[in-house]
């Protein structure tokens, strides 16, 4: 049986939701025991959120000054070394968090990273997507070697909460941390909007706003719906809005309950972002857009003439 160890994410001694949703793709791989890891200068409330999520057998925290912000460099030495007490599975999401992490923990435990799971055949057998997810590959991992992989958490439903694991703090003596990598500052966008990445509701506009000053639209109708605020590449390319908005292959992969699509063409890299999301409502004045081709709705017009009338009627 599988005995699987989770990274857990956290920010502002918060723990991301993308650490409920490892759980559930541990879940699927049938595991024995799932321990989740919490590295911080203060886990302790962190903790006690992850051990709150079902199927957490124990929750297990390294306390350190040198954990204070998430440096892969400076983490990944730590997760090796509680990954070698006996775990067959290292998971952590496949977020930028999990996409800087593991790559190290899989160097230092001298394996191959499997990236992007989204499915699980066996404890050793997963499906990812390629080809900006034209195609799913099912890859095969050793089964004499430590799985390390990152969890494409667009594809899995968060665990449900109720959990009582108990927590333990755990000691990485004879861990030598880098010192080449030091933490600078951290910047980032602020908003009272819900978080696009968790987000149930998304409204995403694209290029044919036309400007950042047209892009008020998008917001206000966002505000009214109680929506996180997307957008696709070109937008962001364009300099409408900030690039943390973009989604698709090399922005958020997002799986919202709702996903507005507004002026959106629907280019592969766009779509790839949104496959997973609940229902999809494109908007677009070209009725032969790509978009359209995997709308649930889809509403032919000018979306200057539209949008009003929606926030109007909502």
């Amino acid at each position: 049986m599988s005995k699987i160890l989770i990274v857990a994410e956290h920010l502002n001694g918060k723990l991301n939701s993308s650490t409920a949703r490892c759980v559930a793709c541990a879940a699927a791989i049938g595991a024995q025991s799932v321990d989740v890891l919490v590295l911080s200068d203060a886990p302790e409330a962190i903790a006690a959120e992850a051990a709150q999520i079902a199927g957490v057998s124990r929750v297990r925290t390294v306390a350190n000054a040198a954990n204070a912000h998430a440096i892969a460099q400076v983490l990944a030495p730590q997760v090796a070394k509680v990954a070698a007490d006996g775990y067959t599975h290292v998971l952590a999401p496949s977020t930028t968090f999990g996409k800087d992490l593991l790559p190290c923990v899989a160097a230092l435990l001298d394996v191959a990273q499997v990236s992007d799971v989204m499915a699980v055949d066996d404890a050793h057998t997963f499906k990812r997507p390629i080809y900006a997810g034209n195609a799913i590959v099912t890859v095969t991992a050793p089964s004499d070697r430590t799985v390390v992989a990152t969890v494409r958490t667009a594809s899995w439903p968060p665990a449900a909460g109720g959990g009582s694991a108990t927590v333990e703090a755990v000691a990485v003596e004879g861990v030598t941390l880098p010192t080449h990598t030091s933490f600078v500052e951290l910047q980032q966008g602020k908003s009272d909007r819900p978080d696009l990445q968790s987000a149930r509701k998304v409204v995403s506009g694209g290029r044919a706003l036309g400007s950042a000053d047209a892009f008020k639209i998008i917001y206000s109708l966002a505000d009214r719906m109680g929506a996180a605020v997307g957008a696709s590449r070109a937008a962001v390319d364009a300099g409408y809005v900030p690039n943390e908005l973009q989604v698709g292959q090399t922005g958020k992969i997002i799986a919202p309950d709702l996903y507005v699509a507004i002026g959106i063409s629907g280019a592969i890299q766009h779509l790839t972002g949104i496959k997973d999301a609940g229902t999809i409502v494109a908007i677009n004045k070209d009725a032969e857009a790509p978009i359209f081709e995997i709308a649930d709705y889809g509403l032919v017009g000018d979306l200057f003439t539209i949008l009003p009338e929606l926030e109007k009627a909502l």
